[in-house]
């Protein structure tokens, strides 16, 4: 089967390691499988040469390591395709058995070149948020793909959409992600954005959705608990704000690195993450609000790694009962209880991690798309 999987945003952030394994989660679980893969972005021009031809090169590189840099298509906001001609790309895309698409804004004239299409929704209860409040216009496609546990759900505090959502869970691939023993450095660590200038509205009014206010709430745990803390975050060096919420964080006794510095790239952000004791991390206020039960991709990693993640609960889970492996807290005092618990009895957590990351391999997650893909109708095909 051939697959196409079109990532947002990767090309265009050569920084973001982490980001980059949103996907190739997925497009190596397809490929474990059997699939032929092709990956399709859109690339943002810059008008400098060298720079934009400096992110291609970087993409062509990193998809090298995993034997992608010869299925690589990238095309323009004006449809012109960039590193290869059309009639190439066009090709691939008549070949192909199914565009998955995490790309919430690809125009009508990309997906119709498809025969069958596939949105897939890692934003649970904020896409859905986003397309009820007019703010996000999403194309039509076949099959609408959803990692949130309670999408669709009757007792879903988020609309639906009037769309027909099939659950799938977030894929690691445990290959590319192997368990671990213990490092040395004692720190519970966490990559983050600090800013998203992310806002959501409700009856009671506007809500900062950005990743600052959740760790800010949390600004005096590391006075709270003895296991070491650090945040590898965003900040701007030039926004004096940034620089003051660094500062701040660090006389509360956090360490606060820069996460371009440590997770720069694919190889770097898996090294920190495996270099790490556990995660401790918080959600955006949207998780909460729609206690949509969210696990981060981010999160994963460290749990097939065999390490302990202590995060915000996000809502009742099918999955994280918040006993092993991934403890969840609401306050703070919840919060430095989980850390204590997590290294008190820390080679029970590390197992319990691994194996709560096995319910999540890519290769389970990649065989429930292609049946569901392999069962579509032919006659409603495009």
């Amino acid at each position: 089967m051939r697959i196409v999987v079109s990532p947002h945003n990767v090309v265009n952030y050569p920084p973001g390691g982490g980001h980059f394994w949103v996907y190739m989660q997925y497009v190596d679980g397809l490929r474990r499988i059997g699939c032929d893969v092709w990956w399709l972005e859109e690339f943002r021009r810059s008008g400098d040469a060298a720079e934009e031809e400096s992110r291609v090169a970087i993409l062509r590189q990193r998809l090298a390591r995993f034997g992608m840099d010869d299925r690589i298509i990238l095309y323009a906001e004006d449809g012109e395709f960039v590193n290869c001609t059309a009639s190439h790309a066009q090709q691939v895309f008549r070949d192909a058995d199914l565009l998955l698409n995490f790309h919430q804004r690809m125009n009508a004239r990309m997906l119709e070149q498809f025969r069958l299409t596939a949105l897939v929704d890692i934003d649970p209860g904020l896409l859905q948020y986003w397309i009820t409040s007019g703010l996000l216009a999403v194309e039509r496609h076949d099959l609408y793909f959803t990692t949130g546990e309670t999408v669709g759900k009757p007792d879903a505090k988020f609309p639906d959409c009037g769309l027909q959502w099939i659950q799938i869970r977030p894929p690691v691939s445990l290959d590319l992600w192997p368990r671990l023993s213990a490092p040395i450095d004692r720190r519970f660590t966490t990559v983050s954005n600090w800013w998203g200038h992310e806002w959501v509205t409700d009856d009671e009014g506007v809500h900062d959705n950005n990743k600052r206010t959740a760790f800010l709430e949390f600004a005096e745990l590391p006075r709270h608990t003895r296991v070491p803390l650090e945040l590898a975050l965003l900040l701007d060096p030039k926004d004096a704000s940034d620089v003051a919420d660094g500062e701040m964080l660090q006389r509360e006794g956090w360490r606060v690195r820069h996460a371009h510095d440590v997770a720069g790239s694919p190889q770097d952000y898996r090294t920190y993450i495996q270099g790490s004791r556990g995660e401790f991390s918080c959600a955006k206020w949207s998780c909460m609000k729609f206690q949509n039960a969210w696990i981060s991709d981010r999160t994963l990693c460290y749990l097939a790694t065999g390490r302990p993640a202590v995060v915000q609960d996000t809502g009742p889970s099918a999955i994280f009962t918040g006993e092993r492996g991934l403890l969840r807290f609401s306050t703070l005092d919840e919060a430095a209880a989980a850390l204590d618990e997590a290294e008190a009895h820390y080679e029970l957590h590390a197992r319990a991690a691994r194996e709560l990351a096995e319910l999540f391999d890519a290769r389970r997650v990649a065989e429930t798309i292609v049946r569901h893909a392999g069962a579509r109708p032919m006659a409603a095909q495009r």
